[in-house]
């Protein structure tokens, strides 16, 4: 109980600052390379899995199949791993799509910005930035780049829809 009161304090101090403030932080903490961008990128979208696999967890434990097992003598471990973990997981694949999805835009903004993947790599934020600069007379350089990046993250956001729709269908 003290150690999930001090995580959701560290998550909730993490959610207050918004993701893109945090994210360039971090990467001004460690430096432009593909591995700091996953690292702070890792760091920003953490508390949405733990609040999401808490609250889940919260809620699955009052249930009353939990209460029945208990009332068997399931072991702890027993309960955790074979009713708890599985219907966790559900909520969290979901989110991580979205996250994913999210992820895809905030790597393009730190490239954009010039704290994320360094130039020489390939990034989408890197592309937007080189093609700023002929927007008026090659405006494809930044709708392309623009389109082919919103098509992942539109297909994150689908299939997000989608696992949900499959996992859930008392949800509609």
């Amino acid at each position: 109980k003290t150690l999930d009161s001090i995580l959701m304090r560290i998550c909730d101090g993490l959610k207050a600052v918004p993701a893109i403030l945090l994210a360039i932080a971090l990467m001004a903490v460690l430096g432009t390379s593909v591995q700091n961008v996953i690292i702070s990128l890792a760091i920003v979208y953490t508390p949405d899995i733990a609040r999401i696999t808490r609250s889940s967890a919260l809620a699955i434990k009052e249930q009353t199949y939990i209460e029945s097992m208990k009332a068997l003598g399931a072991s702890s471990n027993r309960i955790i791993w074979f009713h708890v973990a599985p219907n966790v997981l559900s909520p969290v694949i979901v989110q991580t799509s979205f996250i994913f999805a999210t992820a895809i835009v905030q790597e393009a903004s730190l490239s954009f910005l010039g704290v994320g993947v360094p130039v020489p790599a390939p990034s989408w934020g890197n592309i937007l930035n080189e093609g700023k600069t002929v927007i008026y007379n090659a405006w494809w350089m930044i709708v392309c780049p623009g389109l082919f990046m919103a098509l992942p993250v539109l297909g994150l956001n689908l299939l997000g829809d989608g696992i949900r729709e499959v996992m859930d269908p008392m949800s509609n």
